[in-house]
């Protein structure tokens, strides 16, 4: 094990500044830490923290899976037991947005704040490399037994427990300082086979927790089936993707992940085996499809509904600002906009970046269609730039199946470093030119300060789907707009003022538009106010409840998962009941 060394107050204490709203204090040592107590976890260096014979007895009681974490940037820094390799550290420079650099590793995280410059590839050979926020353990499950076993000894011992496959999340919920791992991410099963049940009869995948969506995507596509996954391939399918809602490139015409799940294998807090679904334990089935991961109880597997596969119809448009000084750019915006209903009622997704410069439209997927009826959709735009006489550059292409369409003609998303908040826009925002107008007013002003808007337009009410915890504003949303701002990977202290902009002055310009909205869970702002009710909406109560039945011992934590309000994060970084 790599002892936890003295790291920099800035680290943690940003995270908290952020939720108070204010800047954190100048760099200094830590002078100590919060006295341990059954009020918080136990940490590295408290006198009950496990001793190196009781990690090694766990581990060989877990057949040698305990893995120690040694951050992947140490090859960077001189302070680590590992070497020190400026070859090896600029190669990992190159590849750190690649997010299976992360997702292949028992620690790494994809989200910047959360890694918070413990080990990090971008400073100084001689500056700090501690296990800092990352998990101290994880544990490559395998099995059932395996999640009994560090759920066991996680709970005897007081520990915070992580569960963790990619390290894809905004919200840090798969690290934590001084934390032991359910590292899922080798759970690969994959079967696929008729499901019939009251609610569904048809084909299914049986996917392991730590199937990504490329890998499920692969397995349907060989039998002539589809499944509803991420725009990004690298996801898992069945953990806080599905859990938290998931969108992407056809949930206009399937629905969203959590609409799609059948069935959950769960292990709970207590050690019970169950099964969750339309029948049995229909409290936690509920809960778990849309509620938010890693909370309830840790998923072993989730069996999802498989289509048939379909041709897909796929477009490219991009159109510059050519004249900030007329009002041509943001006129076409607003046809744009206007468009959008009609483009995702017919069962397309529209995944499009704004910025003060240009609209991209990155992939409009349709699945169904041909390339000439997809260009319907898009020819009130086509139309309006070519009456502004505004360049544009535009592509479509038909695809025999989903598999043959996906990110072709759009790059696989990289791991996303920056600050972000994200607001679902309500449908009737479309429904008149005053109301469009109000909303392009807001969009502009937004980027304006220099943000990013990443918007992904859907409709996830075609389809009828069994009762969910799915936050109902996603059932009313034409957009998800999420507000992004670049990463600074030397100035800890500007990432903290962007990240306070888009809380306290950009997402509220959205907010004030849909009053009584929501965001989605797994892309938003991990300091957004009044998060229960924006994130689960009036499912909050409810969820809450299964939560306590589920996890009498309050096991499960992750921030803003639920009941994470009863945890206080400590300047060093440990869990405190609040």
């Amino acid at each position: 094990m790599i002892g936890l060394r003295f790291f920099f107050t800035l680290q943690v204490a940003c995270l908290t500044a952020l939720a108070s709203q204010s800047l954190p204090p100048p760099q200094n040592l830590l002078h100590g830490v919060v006295a341990n107590s059954s009020q918080c976890r136990c940490f590295p260096g408290d006198a009950c923290w496990p001793s190196e014979e009781a990690w090694s007895n766990l581990n060989a009681t877990l057949d040698g899976r305990l893995v120690a974490t040694i951050p992947i940037a140490s090859v960077c820094h001189d302070s680590s037991s590992t070497p020190y390799s400026a070859e090896a550290c600029e190669q990992l420079r190159l590849d750190w947005a690649d997010p299976n650099i992360h997702s292949d590793s028992s620690s790494s995280v994809m989200a910047a704040f959360f890694a918070n410059m413990s080990c990090d590839p971008f400073t100084a050979p001689e500056a700090q490399c501690v296990i800092g926020t990352y998990v101290q353990y994880a544990v490559n499950a395998s099995s059932a037994r395996d999640f009994q076993l560090t759920l066991a000894f996680a709970q005897e011992n007081n520990i915070r427990l992580v569960i963790r496959n990619t390290g894809h999340d905004y919200m840090g919920k798969s690290t934590g300082a001084g934390g032991l791992a359910i590292w899922t991410h080798h759970l690969k099963d994959i079967t696929i086979h008729d499901y019939v049940s009251d609610a569904y009869t048809g084909k299914a995948l049986t996917v392991g927790a730590g199937v990504q969506v490329h890998e499920a995507l692969t397995a349907a596509h060989a039998e002539g089936l589809v499944i509803v996954g991420g725009d990004s391939s690298n996801v898992g399918l069945a953990g806080g993707y599905s859990q938290g809602g998931g969108h992407g490139p056809l949930a206009s015409t399937f629905g969203l992940a959590a609409d799609q799940v059948l069935e959950w294998e769960v292990i709970t807090a207590t050690g019970q085996h169950l099964k969750a679904n339309a029948t049995d334990n229909t409290d936690l089935y509920w809960a778990l499809s849309g509620g938010g991961g890693g909370t309830y109880g840790a998923v072993l597997s989730a069996t999802v509904k498989a289509h048939p596969d379909v041709q897909v119809a796929i477009a490219n448009l991009t159109f510059a600002n050519p004249n900030p000084t007329s009002e041509a750019y943001y006129d076409t915006v607003k046809v744009f906009l206007g468009s959008l209903p009609n483009i995702t009622d017919n069962g397309a997704v529209c995944i499009w970046l704004l910025s003060n410069d240009s609209l991209t439209i990155q992939s409009l997927t349709a699945p169904g269609f041909t390339s000439q009826k997809l260009q319907s959709l898009l020819q009130p735009t086509l139309e309006k730039l070519d009456r502004e006489l505004i360049p544009y550059a535009y592509a479509v292409e038909d695809f025999p199946t989903f598999l043959d369409s996906y990110h072709s003609m759009s790059v696989d998303p990289p791991a996303s470093e920056g600050s972000f908040g994200s607001r679902l826009i309500s449908r009737s925002l479309l429904s008149s030119d005053s109301s469009i107008a109000s909303l392009t007013a807001a969009l502009r002003f937004i980027v304006s300060k220099g943000a990013l808007i990443s918007g992904l337009s859907v409709n996830v009410s075609r389809t009828p789907t069994t009762p969910n915890s799915v936050n109902p504003a996603w059932r009313t949303a034409a957009f998800s707009a999420v507000v992004g701002m670049y990463w600074n990977q030397t100035s800890f202290e500007a990432n903290i003022k962007d990240q306070q902009l888009i809380r306290n002055v950009l997402i509220p310009r959205l907010a004030d538009l849909t009053p009584h909205g929501g965001a989605y869970m797994n892309e938003a702002d991990f300091g957004q106010p009044d998060w229960q009710y924006v994130f689960y909406g009036e499912n909050y109560g409810r969820l809450l409840a299964i939560k306590e039945k589920y996890d009498p011992y309050d096991l499960f934590y992750g921030l803003t998962a639920m009941g994470s309000e009863a945890w206080i994060s400590q300047p060093d970084g440990r869990l405190c009941r609040a």
